[in-house]
């Protein structure tokens, strides 16, 4: 059997850290379930910059574009804020997401039942919550044009962005929405500012003529103001949420937090060939890297999406995230999921905790 093509790409900051225990794990459920495996290594974001030059080198790209699932640890970090936009670590990640047409975001908020104390917000509110954002990841404002500075005639500086979407985008992510339904609750809550924005008229025009091919799912609509306060009001009324770029970046942190830490939830970008990059929902962190602090728990369950969505192996999937599950029960913690009197232990010690609990 020929093996399947993994790129890992760790980036900066706590990235480098993360990424060593997921790939720990990667290769242990390889060993367990004999998975052909080739597993290759390239630069992005900051680190990018510090050896080529610029944060999406060719030989990257390249190397992304002949893998079959691609693993990203985070980009960024404050001594690369002073660059020029193009050089700037972010530009690798938007533009690889742009290049291999990684339109689908998808990005579940699941409460690990052990960390029902370790959210904001009150364990009745959110214990059992299971909760999918699909946010649509290569259009929107994010990607607009015109964009841009300018000096008007008085001297004022303005700037802009452009807010399109074009319908066949919205059918796209529409049907990856509609049909992650069918395989959940099959209840599909798509956000918007129709009573406002033309172009969420628009989509929501588009979720509703979608609607009648998917005669099992509800679809109900919100306007972005009002879905981000009824996810810290009451979460579980949720099963899938679809929506925009700007929006879903903004939502998807919002549920993150319910879960106890963003520390703790992976995300899938998809495109339409089945490829996909997947990585943790958090950022970066600087101000923790090389400390052996940061929770590498939302790693590794990217590298379970992973398995599920790209690489076509579920029970593997399903393997990584009953160790996370055992884990947590019992009461192994990082910081950022620590609660009063919890016994917090490190990167690495949770990574082999995990690998300790798949044997």
């Amino acid at each position: 059997m020929q093996a399947k093509r993994v790129l890992t790409l760790a980036g900066d900051g706590i990235g480098p850290e993360i990424m060593q225990q997921g790939t720990r794990v990667l290769e242990a459920i390889a060993k367990k379930f004999d998975l052909p495996l080739q597993i290759e290594t390239a630069l992005i974001g900051g680190a990018a910059v510090d050896v080529e030059g610029q944060p999406l080198p060719e030989s990257t790209l390249a190397a992304a574009k002949q893998s079959d699932a691609i693993l990203l640890g985070a980009v960024g970090g404050p001594q690369w804020d002073t660059l020029p936009r193009p050089q700037r670590p972010e530009q690798g990640l938007l533009g690889i997401r742009s290049q291999l047409k990684l339109f689908a975001n998808l990005r579940p908020a699941l409460l690990f039942e052990p960390l029902a104390s370790a959210s904001s917000l009150k364990p009745e509110v959110v214990a059992g919550l299971d909760l999918l954002i699909i946010r649509e990841l290569t259009g929107g404002i994010y990607f607009g044009q015109p964009r841009g500075v300018e000096t008007l005639n008085d001297g004022e500086r303005e700037g802009f962005n452009t807010y399109r979407y074009r319908e066949s985008e919205i059918k796209r992510i529409g049907h990856v929405a509609f049909q992650a339904a069918q395989r959940r609750g099959k209840k599909l809550c798509s956000v918007d500012k129709a009573n406002v924005l033309e172009v969420t008229g628009l989509w929501r025009e588009v979720m509703n003529e979608l609607a009648a091919e998917y005669p099992d799912v509800e679809l109900t609509h919100m306007y972005v103001d009002n879905a981000a306060m009824q996810l810290v009001r009451a979460p579980k009324q949720f099963d899938v949420m679809v929506t925009g770029n700007m929006f879903g970046d903004i939502l998807s942190d919002e549920a993150a937090m319910l879960t106890g830490s963003i520390g703790m939830l992976p995300s899938a970008s998809l495109a339409e060939s089945g490829l996909g990059m997947y990585e943790p929902c958090h950022g970066s962190a600087p101000d923790i890297a090389g400390q052996d602090k940061s929770n590498p728990l939302a790693m590794i369950l990217s590298v379970a999406m992973m398995l599920r969505y790209s690489l076509q192996y579920p029970e593997a999937a399903a393997a990584i995230e009953q160790a996370v599950a055992d884990v947590l029960t019992q009461g192994l913690r990082t910081a950022d999921i620590a609660h009063d009197g919890d016994a917090i232990i490190g990167t690495k010690a949770m990574g082999e905790a995990v690998i300790k609990a798949l044997n």
